[in-house]
């Protein structure tokens, strides 16, 4: 994913009101539940999630396949 389209679509995705939990879809296949705006950092390039049990996954925009409110909790880590 182009840099910019990753801040802009993070961005859009943790200010909307009222906050609807999304999904962060990585090129590896692993797939990211944000389930509270709070849960995610981001600056240009990277963005670090933090899991409800404190798990700190990492990554960038070369890393993100699609960002998405179309959400399979059966594959989000």
């Amino acid at each position: 994913m182009e840099a910019e389209a990753f801040e802009r679509s993070l961005r859009a995705f943790t200010r909307r009101k009222p906050f609807q939990p999304f999904m962060v879809e990585l090129v590896s296949g692993t797939r990211l539940l944000i389930e509270h705006p709070e849960a995610l950092i981001f600056r240009t390039k990277v963005a670090v999630y933090v899991d409800k049990d404190n798990e700190i996954t990492h990554f960038d925009n070369t890393g993100v396949s699609k960002i998405t409110t179309d959400i399979d909790t059966t594959a989000a880590k």
